[in-house]
């Protein structure tokens, strides 16, 4: 009834009366007539109908409201993000809505103004999960303060709940019912995370924050113990014994859980047969079990900082399911006949049993590939290890020549003393050896992914769409702005375009800030049942299978994989599959999303964090954003902070949004992107993941 009814009010940009409306779907029954009644409120409540005063109904898109997510500042004010940009809401229009509500706005300005204004008329939805909080005991009363400053609650505990709680405890609290009209609200403690002063506490808290699931039930606890901590004979039976083969692994230094190894030999041809070995977790972690049922759950593992919230239980990941050096473990392998073009001529996939012979690091691995330096223990792998280089650099040259994007995206890396406080921030290198294991994953993930969409069996792609037309038309236009102008087509924008314009950009001096623009226009990759391809790798046929241990969808795969290898691709299974691949992709791709976000909190968090020991130092940066409020500053180890307008004193400046430039009203002063500045760090906080730098005149400047 829900899709006749939206049917009918698409029709139309007009608003319909009650009685029209049920001629025009031919209702005539009372039972027909209750469920019209309730469809329409239901549509009403989930924003996509609009009652007017008069009581009639229209398509909510076509009234005068706007509908989006409310993000509110800590001063009090807001905005609420809707498909067609920002609306401003004044502090007094904000009419008992909360920071997240999802709400309808009534613009009191042309909401074709640059700055259009609004006042809340309805909250549609509100969604409070994974709300954190500090429990405060006052006058025998518990009450829970959320971590969240944006969120203006105030939350009462049960007293009989007070007894068991202490003072500076982080707690998952849940939204009961609300006590009075101005926000206040009973809750329930879902889970004491622990004491705010306990070490690692902080990365607790913003896991719970984001959905993440830090520690496991008592039933996959339970679950472990039926896995075996060693490869058992009968395990093998079925499978291609690889134990002989020169196989390794290779990397972080502080890696844990192995997912990959790899083998590469010369044919007798000219051509590479490269081997990609992947832990065969499915093997361990069966489809009905609980330890499945929480994988699924979790999604992903999420690495934040130096500390690993695993998809699976350490001692699978770390134990039996780790491609450890000198053990026996159970593999998928993808064996691949590469020729001299970098071609994928010839492959075979199937089930495994190998024996690592090193478990090595992209450090060392990057010393006799880079430097020709030898480290101990690695005498015996030279060969092999340059052998592994001449095909990877033939595979990515003619990755690079189909369209392959590379960003060049420096991260930051996190050091942390054992109490858990950063100590240091670092850039994380990329090399050699990093640039080998992700060619041969690509070589690997595309081959699954192909073997099996020519089968036109259900299965879950790894997509990426084409970036937003528009997006990149702006930059380019930005780019002309800067006097750079690109000669081409400016409305076709292939793999090809992409990479040709950062090509074109890679000598000029602000090509760290406008490939972080350019980057910031693609869109981002998910999991889909349906094949798109994905356009950064300028890909035709992507999945992901390398990486079991940690992401849900590569078990997914493992899965089909055994099914169309054991020959069970009957009608019943496909079913299944078409069914349940909307879920997990869907499912997969938005805890992906929370697993990120949270990453980027932490990271944030602990730059702050460290930040707060060097206040008062000066620095030598870039400018690598500007706003209508500042502008933000990139340090030479990647750490940015905001050099707000207060910090900016010597003048009124005012921020020209079309030239992104900051222009000083009395000196005439301008400041753009990709300009050097000396900074003094002014303040720093952990707890609002700020850092605020201010100019400095007199150069007493310390390196990073």
């Amino acid at each position: 009834m829900r899709e006749k009814i939206l049917e009918v009010l698409k029709k139309e940009e007009t608003s319909f009366e009650f009685g029209k409306l049920i001629d025009l779907l031919d209702i005539h029954d009372d039972k027909s007539f209750k469920e019209v009644i309730s469809s329409l409120n239901e549509l009403e409540n989930d924003g996509l109908v609009y009652r007017t005063k008069r009581e009639k109904f229209m398509y909510f898109p076509y009234c005068h409201l706007k509908q989006g997510k409310l993000d509110v500042n800590k001063k009090g004010f807001g905005f609420v993000t809707t498909d067609n940009g920002d609306i401003y809401i004044d502090e007094k229009n904000i009419n008992g809505a909360i920071h997240g509500d999802i709400v309808n706005v009534e613009l009191l300005t042309d909401e074709f103004n640059p700055k259009p204004e609004g006042k809340i008329v309805k909250i549609v939805k509100r969604e409070l999960n994974n709300l954190v909080g500090e429990v405060i005991i006052k006058n025998n009363k518990g009450y829970v303060i959320l971590d969240d400053e944006k969120i203006k609650l105030t939350i009462e505990i049960p007293k009989n709940r007070c007894k068991t709680l202490v003072d500076g405890y982080k707690v998952l609290v849940k939204l009961d019912k609300p006590l009075n009209k101005n926000n206040k609200y009973k809750g329930e403690i879902i889970k004491v995370i622990g004491h705010k002063n306990d070490p690692g506490m902080d990365i607790k808290v913003e896991a719970y924050k984001h959905g993440i699931e830090v520690e496991f039930n008592d039933d996959v606890i339970k679950e472990l113990d039926t896995i075996p901590t060693e490869v058992l004979k009968e395990d093998l039976e079925g499978r291609r014994d690889l134990r002989s083969e020169m196989i390794f692994t290779i990397d972080g230094d502080d890696t844990k859980d192995i997912d990959d190894a790899i083998s590469i030999k010369l044919k007798e041809n000219g051509n590479y047969e490269l081997g990609v070995h992947i832990a065969d977790v499915t093997h361990y972690v069966k489809m009905e079990s609980e330890l499945n049922r929480s994988a699924l759950d979790r999604g992903t593992s999420s690495y934040l900082a130096d500390t690993v919230i695993p998809m699976l239980p350490h001692r699978l990941s770390n134990g039996i399911c780790s491609l450890n050096p000198n053990e026996d473990r159970l593999t998928m392998s993808c064996v691949m006949e590469i020729d001299k073009k970098g071609e994928i001529v010839d492959y075979d996939i199937f089930e495994s049993v190998i024996h690592s012979r090193k478990q090595m690091t992209y450090n060392n691995v990057n010393k006799i590939l880079e430097e020709n330096i030898i480290p101990e223990g690695y005498e015996e792998f030279v060969d092999t290890l340059k052998l592994m280089k001449e095909c990877s650099d033939i595979v990515r040259k003619n990755k690079i020549k189909r369209g392959y994007i590379d960003f060049g995206q420096n991260e930051i890396k996190v050091i942390q003393d054992k109490d858990g406080k950063a100590i240091d921030i670092k850039p994380r290198t990329r090399g050699v050896g990093e640039n080998l294991i992700e060619d041969f994953m690509i070589c690997a993930n595309e081959t699954v992914a192909t073997h099996v969409f020519y089968m036109d069996l259900p299965f879950i792609y790894r997509v990426h769409e084409e970036p937003d037309e528009e997006k990149i038309s702006d930059f380019l236009r930005y780019m002309g702005i800067l006097g750079y102008t690109l000669g081409g087509d400016r409305k076709k924008f292939t793999p090809k375009r992409i990479q040709e314009i950062l090509t074109f950009l890679e000598d000029k001096k602000e090509y760290k800030i406008l490939s972080r623009m350019l980057l910031r226009c693609m869109k981002k990759a998910f999991y889909s049942k349906d094949n798109i391809g994905h356009f950064g790798l300028a890909s035709k046929c992507y999945t992901h299978f390398t990486s079991p241990i940690r992401r849900y969808p590569d078990l997914t795969v493992h899965r089909r994989l055994k099914e169309i290898l054991h020959g069970k691709i009957d009608n019943r299974t496909n079913s299944y599959w078409s069914q349940e691949l909307v879920y997990i992709a869907e499912h997969s791709s938005e805890k992906e999303r929370a697993s990120v976000e949270c990453e980027r909190d932490v990271d944030d968090m602990k730059i702050a964090e460290y930040m707060m020991d060097h206040i008062g130092e000066q620095y030598k940066g870039m400018i690598s954003s500007i706003t209508n409020f500042g502008m933000f500053v990139e340090l030479e180890n990647l750490i940015e902070g905001l050099v707000p307008f207060r910090n900016m004193n010597d003048d009124h400046y005012n921020y020209d949004e079309t030239l992104k430039i900051l222009k000083g009203e009395r000196t005439g002063k301008i400041y753009k992107l990709g300009d050097e500045v000396d900074i003094e760090v002014e303040a720093a906080s952990k707890e609002a993941k700020t850092i605020d730098f201010k100019l400095v005149k007199e150069k007493v400047l310390k390196k990073c």
